[in-house]
């Protein structure tokens, strides 16, 4: 098929991580897999290139001979052709297989194209990235104030939030979005930053005074977890849940929010969960 615009290239094995997956995080990138034999993408590809020069740069159509790159079309599943792909921050966030009329594909663009709400939580990391943090909190409370659920302005502003100590009015915000990893990570952020400014030295001494003080140990496992030593910290957590006392629930749950801030992949998550596990059945 014959290029028609600037915004169109086509896109072998070679070039797709440059052209597709990277220039993704910049604009977004639509992705034809189409072959010379096919008739429907004798329809659609005109259609995709009318759509795209309209667009004016909205967003990048890339074109890959699936006959031509046979392990790109194995490694997206590609089993039908026409098949077309959009790709944003890396990677696909839609697809759709036939040579639909050309009201349909616009209207599915449009879907894959960011919103000015989308666009306003770019500026505002921007912002933040470039330390204007008043600016940043703006932008973000502008977005949530028409979506009070938009998930990244949400978790844009309640990290903004944790980083200056203001954890109840992040977790706030955070418990208006549905689960997901990082909500649970910044809920678990928030819960453990409560901590952060108390006394180590002083948690550790009045502990060694009196090991058997769980509430004592909880504080300093707090603590610990709040700077980031988490090993040291679910240690203590595990023996205040091991000791079954009135405060193995808040041990329970205060190892669950160290995990969320790990992860679940995290080696210190496998071991220390199995562990509580064992600890508590």
């Amino acid at each position: 098929m014959e290029q028609q615009h600037a915004y169109i290239v086509d896109v072998t094995t070679e070039t797709f991580t440059q052209a597709v997956l990277q220039r993704s995080r910049e604009v977004p990138v639509i992705v034809d897999f189409w072959a010379t034999w096919c008739g429907p993408c004798k329809v659609l590809g005109p259609i995709l290139e009318r759509v795209t020069a309209d667009a004016g740069g909205e967003f990048i159509l890339a074109k890959v001979d699936v006959d031509e790159n046979q392990d790109l079309a194995s490694q997206y599943q590609i089993q039908t052709i026409p098949t077309v792909m959009a790709f944003v921050g890396g990677i696909p966030v839609g697809q759709f297989s036939a040579a639909l009329p050309e009201a349909q594909v616009r209207a599915w663009i449009a879907d894959m194209l960011p919103t000015e709400l989308d666009r306003i939580v770019d500026e505002a990391r921007g912002a933040a990235l470039a330390g204007d943090v008043e600016r940043a909190e703006r932008l973000f409370v502008s977005v949530l104030d028409e979506v009070p659920d938009h998930p990244d302005a949400a978790t844009g502003l309640a990290a903004m939030m944790i980083a200056r100590g203001d954890t109840q009015a992040a977790l706030i915000i955070l418990g208006k979005l549905p689960p997901g990893e990082e909500v649970d990570r910044l809920q678990a952020a928030a819960r453990l930053s409560d901590a952060a400014g108390n006394d180590i030295n002083a948690l550790t001494a009045a502990l060694e005074a009196n090991p058997t003080d769980d509430e004592g140990r909880l504080t300093l496992a707090q603590a610990l977890a709040a700077r980031g030593e988490y090993e040291p910290a679910l240690d203590h957590m595990l023996k205040v849940v091991r000791s079954k006392g009135p405060h193995t629930d808040d041990a329970r749950r205060a190892m669950l929010d160290v995990f969320g801030m790990l992860g679940n992949e995290h080696a210190l998550t496998a071991s220390y969960r199995r562990q509580l596990a064992s600890a508590l059945f």
